[in-house]
């Protein structure tokens, strides 16, 4: 039997994330594949709600050591997901009144056990375009030198997860109008 997949997928808000998951998802099930999408943002609102947080933007703004605790119990729960591929929807860092905290340190790679890493990005105009669209979030002010240091970090960090757990880690360019390409790269990728 083919052992179970965890793939980490990350992006800084705007790249085309979600769109091109849901590229991904749809032709892995082409594929005969059994798949889940977990968002890691959500495990973690999910518990936190629990605790009285009443918006998910939040989350980016609650102390370091409550964040690493909703970390924790999401990465947990997605250790126990035993489908033939999970893909696990999140960021490589977050925002915080601290600095840029990892989404992904050491203590959560340990519990999840990813497979691989797809770092999604996209160029700083259509990402700035695309946020700029999106009114469904409370998103920080952003100018273009802001998204292009986030696309900076975004791979600093998903890099060092792939030296701290030996995982290889693909990045993707999610260019406007390549979705298909993209997501062929990111079933490459993964070895489907």
């Amino acid at each position: 039997m083919e052992e179970n997949k965890k793939i980490i997928l990350v992006g800084i808000p705007g790249v085309g994330k979600t769109s091109l998951l849901s590229q991904v998802v749809e032709s892995l099930k082409e594929k005969n594949k059994v798949v889940s999408v977990v968002n890691y943002g959500t495990l973690m609102f999910d518990v936190a709600k629990e605790n009285g947080l009443k918006d998910r933007d939040n989350l980016r703004k609650l102390p370091v050591v409550e964040q690493q605790k909703l970390q924790k119990i999401a990465a947990e729960k997605i250790a126990a997901h035993d489908e033939e591929i999970t893909i696990i929807d999140t960021h490589a860092f977050i925002s915080s009144p601290e600095g840029y905290y990892p989404g992904l340190p050491e203590h959560v790679l340990k519990i999840i056990q990813p497979s691989n890493f797809v770092s999604v990005a996209a160029k700083p105009e259509e990402i700035y375009n695309r946020r700029m669209k999106d009114e469904s979030r409370d998103r920080d002010k952003i100018t273009l030198i802001n998204i292009k240091k986030e696309l900076e970090y975004q791979t600093g960090m998903i890099s060092a997860c792939a030296v701290i757990t030996g995982v290889p880690v693909r990045h993707i360019l999610n260019g406007e109008g390549k979705i298909d390409e993209a997501a062929n790269k990111i079933i490459n990728a993964i070895g489907l």
